[in-house]
């Protein structure tokens, strides 16, 4: 009787214990967990970003040269500079009398034509003592054909049908050939390469150039290894949200810059852009960082200046990258009014001068690092859209995040626009970011805004 009951009670006692775990894993099965894995630095986290070209950013072309311009860029509101390629550059099939910055010779050597390790050295720590962060442009995808490697170590090369070493497909690359990542010992030297920068000169990140085209388990691993070393920002070329996981924490805006296009050339309305900010918030994480600007190497030198691309809506293409969602960015010579494509090849110094789109940018990155809703990624405030009377022309939003809020209204048309606005999120008490004046924004208010204007408002 007694042995009967203990194994009664004992097959009970195992399915509680049955009933229970399986309840504990089927509740677990449907709880949220994270996407992102990795941790932004914490200087990142309303940051802006300058890319300087070195060869074209000073008369000289140096990295001393450069250093001499730092002030500037501080009193700019620069937090973080991207240095393009700092590498020595092939000479077979080179382009143009000095190459492509993105054909590298050497993984673990200094460009002679900018300076000396310690000049990059002294440039780093410069900026460093400014309060400022150094990434560098590094090229993972593809190496110049008379790279090192490619005679010590062939086998880390992809091959054409033909078994002759290739450029990128599809592409015009014709100064380079692509890596095979399915070789881990490529894998191995090219992580222990970023790793030398970082320990050796103390840069602070990559920004990376094709990423999509390298094996995100590669970027997951640096990325890794790079946070071992201290925290770094890792930017990559590409668009996509997978990169955002454990690997990088920005990736490029493009889509955002095509619907502007579209919409400044008239082949689009606002609601373009509708696209592009329910993509970004539905589809990325909060924590995503997404690079937005009006220009950079490629779009300078290729595609046309940022007067050719944008004309008169250029001031208010600006304003929306900095003021709405994204991680901005500006371009050597943006800020003194660079008229001209500089040249991708050739020296072709940039001519510095004060130019009002610099004050631009001055003015709204200084908004940008004071008011918490303007912050990047997860520290800042969503945009929420307001409805106007206008919606084809007119963009109007909020962000708040904190004790701060901003109410943003862009004609983003050729023709003035007299709006007003539903719903009560944008109602209160505002300065305006530019004149400084009061406004209490009501149920009633009209705001008359010119072709291409903007009006920002804070509180």
């Amino acid at each position: 009787m007694n042995s009967l009951l203990t194994k009664s009670l004992l097959f009970l006692l195992l399915s509680l214990i049955t009933a229970c775990t399986h309840t504990k894993t089927a509740n677990t099965a449907y709880e949220p967990k994270p996407y992102v894995k990795l941790t932004h630095p914490e200087w990142s986290k309303n940051a802006v970003l300058y890319q300087l070209n070195t060869r074209q950013f000073t008369k000289e072309g140096t990295f001393n040269a450069a250093q001499q311009q730092l002030p500037r860029l501080k009193e700019l509101g620069v937090d973080i500079i991207w240095l393009m390629p700092i590498n020595p550059i092939g000479e077979e099939n080179r382009k143009g009398s000095l190459g492509s910055p993105y054909s590298v010779k050497d993984y673990r050597k200094v460009n002679s034509e900018f300076g000396t390790l310690e000049d990059l050295k002294a440039f780093v720590n410069k900026a460093h003592d400014m309060g400022m962060y150094v990434i560098l442009d590094w090229v993972a995808n593809h190496s110049a054909w008379d790279n090192w490697l490619r005679y010590e170590h062939p086998d880390w090369y992809d091959r054409d049908y033909k078994g002759q070493f290739r450029p990128t497909p599809w592409w015009d690359w014709s100064d380079i050939i692509d890596f095979d990542y399915s070789k881990p010992a490529l894998r191995e030297y090219m992580t222990e390469s970023m790793k030398y920068w970082v320990k050796e000169v103390g840069i602070d990140g990559y920004r990376c150039d094709v990423a999509g085209f390298v094996p995100v388990d590669f970027w997951n691993n640096v990325r890794r290894e790079l946070d071992n070393i201290k925290p770094v920002l890792m930017l990559a070329e590409w668009e996509s949200r997978d990169l955002h996981a454990e690997a990088f924490d920005m990736t490029y805006a493009w889509s955002w810059s095509e619907h502007m296009h579209k919409i400044v050339n008239g082949h689009a309305d606002v609601s373009a852009l509708f696209v592009y900010y329910s993509w970004n918030e539905s589809a990325f994480p909060a924590e995503a960082y997404r690079l937005v600007g009006v220009a950079n190497h490629d779009t300078n030198a290729w595609e046309g200046t940022m007067f050719e691309n944008y004309g008169d809506a250029l001031e208010a293409v600006i304003a929306l990258s900095v003021v709405g969602e994204g991680f901005p960015m500006i371009y050597n010579g943006q800020e003194a009014g660079n008229g001209k494509r500089l040249a991708f090849f050739e020296r072709d110094p940039i001519k510095w001068q004060k130019h009002p789109i610099g004050d631009l940018y001055q003015s709204l990155f200084a908004l940008k690092h004071s008011n918490e809703a303007l912050w990047n990624g997860q520290f800042g405030g969503r945009m929420v859209h307001v409805p106007n009377s206008a919606p084809k022309q007119v963009l109007s939003f909020v962000r708040a995040k904190g004790n701060d809020k901003v109410f943003a209204v862009f004609n983003l048309s050729k023709a003035p626009q007299t709006v007003s606005f539903k719903e009560p999120l944008f109602l209160g008490k505002y300065t305006d970011a530019f004149s400084k004046q009061a406004m209490e924004l009501t149920q009633t208010t009209e705001l008359t805004i010119p072709a291409w204007g903007f009006r920002v408002f804070v509180k």
